[in-house]
């Protein structure tokens, strides 16, 4: 262990409050694709994880999951933060990369403990109708697509 993560972890981890409390402020500026606030999503996507019975460090990381990919937050911020290695290397299997292959995404995302049921939590939130009906007929029809076939490379049963 150095030194630096030495520090990290003789400090206390933040309690989940102060993780929604981190994540609201990040993402304070930002909506989704139909204009709702995108604090909106993260408590879903939160709650979504809790209702499937995730734990602490993976409720946490539903809050961060587009904090990094979404430069609300920065990795070295995420580096730093007082949270366990299991959210911080959830959160980063859950990070996009630039001109990342969606197979080699979902490849990360299975291979990180704990985070296929943020990312099952995402999608389910990310395919509502409800929320999908709130977008124009083409992009509706993009991101189905999209999430129809990140859930059949992740091997989720089809979207409920």
């Amino acid at each position: 262990m150095n030194e630096n993560e030495r520090r990290v972890t003789e400090r206390p981890l933040l309690t989940l409050t102060e993780v929604e409390a981190v994540a609201r402020n990040a993402h304070a500026a930002q909506t989704d694709k139909a204009g709702r606030p995108y604090t909106e999503h993260l408590l879903a996507v939160a709650d979504g994880v809790r209702a499937r019975g995730g734990d602490e460090e993976q409720i946490a990381a539903a809050w961060l999951h587009d904090s990094v990919e979404d430069d609300a937050l920065s990795e070295d911020w995420l580096r730093e933060a007082a949270l366990s290695r299991r959210t911080k290397d959830i959160v980063l299997a859950l990070t996009k990369r630039k001109d990342e292959p969606p197979e080699a995404y979902a490849d990360r995302i299975l291979a990180t403990p704990g985070a296929l049921l943020v990312k099952e939590s995402d999608l389910a939130h990310n395919a509502n109708p409800t929320r999908l009906a709130a977008l124009d007929e083409f992009t509706r029809a993009r991101l189905t697509q999209k999430y129809t076939k990140m859930r059949k490379l992740l091997g989720l049963a089809k979207a409920p």
